[in-house]
């Protein structure tokens, strides 16, 4: 298994999921989203867990995808984006969405930034602890492109689809602290790791055939509903990437000017 993402399990049936790539502010790279599909799909087999606490080694959560990825997401485009047959979610929405998919409680601890993808992977999760501090945000339109890691089906549910419309359309930076306000956040806490331990510990002290029933029961919706949802994150993104436009924002961001765009066809 990878070293991107490093994995224990204590007594109580509690697994301590930590994204490992420190030197980064644990971006995504191809490894990093591989391993968490992987370790998520491992971690499913497991019937002695009880919960799991996602977090990030280092000054973050997730800084979002490495920009360095970009120019391997063409090349790699058709692969990337195909669909597991066990799973409603493509290669690259599998690092958020087996979360998701995860029979038993997910809380994400997050700290420093969440953005881009570690947004919607924090997102995936079915709770999240994060510090008044933390920096969370949507930050794909910054770079010319939608969010298309499960972001378009876990955030309307959370905060409604106008607030999801402003945060998706502007890439803005939420606090912590307004992140619970928005509904992002289920707690905040300068020390999130601590309390997401102290909800896992919580859970874990249930029946664990009750929390695996109550996760489905409260799960997102009709399978094939949002199978059709993350089909369409993926069929509308293909197009921008690699796109004049979106070139042009990528080279903006990075040279640090006012972008230049052209009007859409």
């Amino acid at each position: 298994m990878s070293d991107r993402v490093s994995i224990s399990i204590d007594s109580e049936g509690i697994a301590d999921v930590r994204l490992n790539r420190p030197d980064k502010m644990n971006a995504c790279d191809l490894e990093m989203i591989e391993a968490l599909g992987t370790v998520g799909s491992a971690l499913a087999k497991d019937r002695s867990l009880r919960a799991a606490v996602l977090s990030g080694e280092g000054q973050a959560f997730c800084a979002g995808l490495d920009v360095a990825l970009f120019s391997r997401f063409e090349s790699n485009l058709d692969s990337l984006l195909e669909r597991d047959t066990e799973s409603p979610a493509n290669f690259v929405q599998r690092a958020a969405w087996v979360w998701t998919e995860l029979p038993i409680p997910v809380i994400a601890a997050v700290h420093g930034v969440a953005f881009g993808a570690g947004f919607q992977i924090a997102l995936a999760a079915d709770m999240r602890c994060v510090t008044p501090d933390a920096r969370l945000s949507a930050m794909e339109i910054k770079w010319g492109l939608i969010p298309d890691m499960t972001g378009a089906v876990s955030l309307p549910s959370l905060v409604g689809l106008d607030v999801a419309k402003e945060l998706i359309f502007t890439g803005r930076i939420v606090s912590g602290a307004e992140a619970r306000e928005l509904g992002l956040a289920t707690h905040v806490s300068d020390t999130p790791r601590n309390r997401a331990f102290e909800l896992a510990r919580d859970v874990a002290r249930r029946s664990p055939d009750a929390i695996r029933a109550a996760k489905q029961l409260l799960g997102e919706g009709d399978p094939r509903a949002i199978q059709i949802r993350l089909e369409r994150e993926a069929r509308l993104q293909r197009p921008l990437i690699g796109a004049p436009n979106q070139i042009e924002a990528v080279r903006a961001n990075l040279e640090q000017r006012a972008p230049q765009f052209e009007d859409p066809n």
